[in-house]
């Protein structure tokens, strides 16, 4: 399928204050069909913004039929140029992570859903992905009830609740008093569907905090897939620079999940959830 990219500046109210952010956009075509309407997808980026591995990916999942609507998370700190994969601008990326606020990230999520709502070509079905911080972003964007669909690839500071200007990371079972943190409210999943993808040799989220995230997304009675890869590194999808990590058969393994899902529950017409659904026979 073809593809057409552009960019939109769009307005994001935090705190009461009007801010603008730019989303870069992926939009599929069919020559002939001028009014074909398909899905949204929302892909958050890594720490570096939209780099060229998270456009390649966004092309991707355009090509086979959803716009696909990728913001730049960091508007309050720089502009939405993409920072390097070097130390430096790792750093920086780490900082802005670490400073900009959770009500932020979820200003970031509404304006996002709002333009691929208003356009004349969607559908009105939504779905989240992404990669590192953009697979917890992709994971909190369902608390925004608009979004039904959701594929998170290795997502950071969930398990230690340290995304944001909050506290000390804390990945004790036990949620915080007054806690914002996203493992804190995963109960806000019920109407959507999740496939999480972590690699066992991921240092960012180690084993325990994989199990921790897991036995959140139980006790939440979340509808949920949960994918680990045995020799998968963190940020093994990224294309470029990933540092020996990239493994490019696992990540052809990680997108056809992601098209099952997103074809299942995003360009089928499901209707609403019927929670009356038999247990599985226990026969051989």
């Amino acid at each position: 399928m073809l593809i057409k990219e552009s960019h939109v500046d769009v307005p994001v109210t935090v705190n009461g204050t009007e801010q603008s952010m730019r989303i870069f956009v992926f939009h599929p075509t069919i020559p002939g069909y001028p009014k074909a309407k398909f899905p949204g997808v929302c892909v958050f980026s890594e720490i570096y913004q939209v780099t060229g591995p998270v456009a390649r990916f966004a092309r991707q999942i355009a090509g086979q039929g959803y716009i696909v609507a990728a913001p730049s998370s960091y508007h309050d700190f720089t502009g939405p140029e993409p920072l390097a994969y070097d130390a430096a601008d790792t750093d920086k990326g780490n900082a802005y992570k670490a400073q900009k606020t959770l009500e932020s990230y979820d200003a970031d999520v509404t304006s996002t859903v709002d333009y691929l709502l208003s356009l004349p070509t969607c559908t009105g079905l939504i779905g989240s992905t992404g990669m590192c911080l953009g697979g917890h972003l992709a994971l909190r964007a369902t608390f925004d009830s608009r979004i039904t669909a959701c594929v998170a690839y290795f997502a950071t500071d969930i398990h230690s609740r340290s995304l944001g200007p909050h506290e000390a990371a804390n990945s004790s079972p036990e949620a915080p008093t007054g806690s914002a943190h996203t493992l804190d409210h995963l109960q806000k999943l019920q109407h959507a569907e999740v496939a999480m993808i972590f690699g066992i040799k991921d240092t960012h989220v180690p084993d325990a905090g994989q199990d921790l995230i897991r036995s959140k997304l139980r006790e939440a009675k979340a509808c949920f897939s949960f994918y680990e890869f045995a020799h998968a590194q963190h940020a093994f999808i990224r294309d470029e620079l990933s540092k020996g990590r990239y493994d490019p058969a696992i990540t052809k393994i990680c997108f056809e999940v992601l098209l099952e899902l997103f074809t299942r529950t995003l360009k089928t017409d499901l209707g609403p959830r019927d929670g009356a659904v038999a247990a599985p026979e226990h026969v051989c």
